[in-house]
């Protein structure tokens, strides 16, 4: 495989509307079509801008974030893999837990294809063990990561144990949607489901049975759902609307406040709704066995 760098990318991938750069050290791949544009970093496998055309932006993007190897990116859609939020293993490596999210997000995929199909855009990237994953005790897996990129957003992870034992695993598509204004946004189709309130302890929270609304910093998580989403983002004129396969928890999310590298304003414009599997719908793969998760992001004007 050619390396990842911007001008090695360029000479193996000649597609039209397809380009590579750096920035701050990181390999990017920009996407132009006339149904869309959008942006992707090696590092990670992750996606920081997505707009279709006749929309405005899709996907809010941290203005504090770090933009260095090895550090998260605040913002886009992070890929959480092995392990969501903290990681439970106290002693992971050296005596101490792994990186938040796990090692997905911080380490460079190698993309692996790219294509054109009318106006939309495919990227195929790979992830498998590396010197990083093997420290946190990850040695026998792949992870493929589609992109299908145009006047809709659709991505599909694929997790295969190559190994020879079970292998446990936690995984996210962690989206930051854009919207106008959180404070006219909300969220439908969670309303029967009851919730963990990380806010509050990680107590269970009884089903609310309306839409969710943002009033302060707001962080949940609800297990056993499979359900479509509606993002009302009623100031921006329009709905994101969100569906799922293979995922069995959904996370909602708004710190209602700046974090060291999220914005002093962003989180005013930021919906983070979350396409996951994690804590009781943590899953566990057979030898030789594989599973997918997929989302796909459809914008309407209202």
């Amino acid at each position: 495989m050619v390396g990842m760098d911007a001008a090695a990318l360029t000479q193996q991938f000649k597609i039209p509307g397809v380009t590579f750069d750096e920035a701050n050290g990181l390999t990017r791949v920009h996407l132009a079509t006339k149904a869309a544009t959008a942006t992707v970093y090696i590092q990670g496998a992750h996606l920081t801008a997505w707009q279709p055309a006749g929309f405005e932006p899709a996907i809010m993007l941290s203005h504090k974030s770090d933009f260095a190897a090895g550090k998260p990116i605040r913002g886009g859609i992070p890929i959480a893999f092995p392990w969501f939020a903290g990681d439970r293993k106290r002693d992971r490596i050296d005596g101490h837990p792994g990186p938040s999210h796990g090692f997905a997000r911080i380490q460079d995929w190698t993309l692996e294809s790219v294509a054109r199909e009318g106006e939309t855009a495919k990227l195929v990237f790979t992830l498998g063990p590396t010197a990083m994953s093997r420290s946190m005790g990850y040695d026998n897996f792949m992870v493929k990561l589609e992109f299908s990129i145009g006047r809709e957003l659709m991505m599909a992870m694929t997790v295969t144990n190559t190994g020879q034992e079970p292998m446990g695993y936690e995984q996210a598509f962690h989206t930051y949607y854009e919207v106008a204004d959180i404070h006219e946004v909300a969220v439908s189709g969670l309303e029967p489901t009851s919730f963990i309130d990380k806010t509050d302890a990680m107590k269970v929270k009884p089903a609310e049975h309306e839409p969710i609304r943002f009033t302060k910093t707001l962080d949940r998580m609800y297990n056993h759902t499979t359900a479509d989403l509606t993002i009302h983002d009623v100031a921006g004129r329009r709905k994101i609307l969100l569906h799922k396969t293979g995922s069995n928890t959904t996370v909602v999310w708004n710190p209602w406040g700046p974090l060291p590298d999220l914005g002093e304003w962003d989180w005013h414009s930021m919906c983070a709704v979350e396409t996951v599997n994690a804590g009781a719908d943590a899953i566990t793969l057979a030898p030789g066995e594989s599973k997918v998760m997929t989302k796909h992001v459809t914008l309407s004007k209202v």
